[in-house]
């Protein structure tokens, strides 16, 4: 029998859509998936390499113990991973008796390539699968897939073409997926219209033509503010749920800011790679953006819990406390407090 989604997200879904959401029911996603984008490069490095010297490539088993460690604490509703790394957590029975719901990329477009020497995000991303749909059906039924709109004619039609095509494959194969919509790598020609506008009109030009039995199930995106998230979490909620990516680390208080906003806003997913997988304590920082959703903590005061816990297990932090409570992203800037 083909797995199914997990009962866990699949009520909160149902919940969002039916207009009965609770803070309880925010989605987070722990995304570690960053080998399709980056490879070596994205599983990251070692500060130290030992004696000194320059720092040392962790190891696809570095990677996967990350995974496996999150999936332990049954924290996230969805690990999002590479179909290589999919395969050895099931396999080895990582997901048996939680309900996280195992998730795989299912495109790799060359603007996520983003490997030592790599220069793809200059230019537009070309549409490109190395994932097989029917070998991802066998280990789970939720999938990503990624598009980037560029105000470019020609290329925003291949984009969409390829989209076309994938979502027919996913529906004969029985694949759910979700729509993660980057920004471009690089400034685009907006002339009357701010970024955030363009990509939301978009977004909803995109789907307007998909029947329901195909649309993603939610959307993951870069938040470009206030005003663009609660235009577009509004728009159809029944039908687009709005999540955020997390994008670069930054700081503690950058990753609180930025989920508290979303959900402030309309948005209800949240899907972090390098704000989790960078953290000194993952874990923990995953139970407190949950503290910062459910229980209406504070931003800055989840950043001061945050630090006790790690001086209290011995950690040593990556910033010191006065500085890993600012608010450096500019794009969170405006509505933090």
């Amino acid at each position: 029998m083909s797995p199914n989604i997990s009962n866990r997200l699949s009520a909160k879904l149902a919940h969002i859509r039916e207009g009965n959401y609770k803070p309880r029911d925010f989605i987070i996603a722990d995304a570690k998936d960053a080998d399709m984008g980056g490879g070596i490069n994205g599983v990251g490095f070692n500060e130290d390499g030992g004696g000194g010297g320059a720092p040392k490539a962790k190891t696809a088993a570095d990677y996967l113990s990350s995974m496996q460690q999150m999936i332990a604490s049954g924290l996230p509703d969805i690990m999002l991973t590479s179909m290589a790394s999919a395969e050895h957590l099931i396999s080895g029975n990582a997901f048996e008796g939680t309900d996280i719901c195992p998730a795989i990329r299912l495109n790799d477009t060359t603007d996520i390539w983003g490997f030592r020497g790599a220069v793809y995000r200059d230019t537009p991303a070309l549409p490109f699968r190395t994932a097989r749909l029917k070998q991802a059906r066998r280990l789970c039924a939720l999938g990503l897939y990624a598009v980037t709109f560029y105000n470019d004619r020609d290329q925003d039609v291949a984009t969409l073409n390829a989209y076309r095509d994938f979502r027919e494959q996913a529906d004969e194969v029985g694949m759910s997926h979700f729509l993660e919509v980057f920004n471009p790598a690089f400034d685009i020609n907006t002339p009357d219209a701010d970024l955030g506008s363009f990509i939301n009109d978009a977004i909803v030009r995109c789907l307007a033509g998909v029947a329901a039995s195909e649309c993603p199930l939610f959307l993951k995106m870069q938040y470009n503010g206030a005003r663009a998230m609660a235009e577009l979490a509004s728009f159809d909620p029944g039908k687009l749920i709005v999540g955020v990516l997390g994008g670069m680390a930054g700081t503690t208080r950058d990753t609180f800011e930025l989920i508290s906003q979303t959900e402030r806003f309309g948005g209800r997913v949240a899907l972090f790679g390098r704000k989790i997988y960078c953290a000194e304590d993952s874990v923990e920082l995953v139970r407190l953006m949950r503290a910062v959703i459910e229980d209406d903590l504070a931003t800055t005061e989840a950043v001061d819990v945050y630090h006790d816990s790690l001086v209290k297990k011995g950690l040593a932090p990556l910033r010191p406390l006065k500085e890993d409570r600012q608010v450096t992203d500019p794009v969170l800037k405006p509505e933090a407090t």
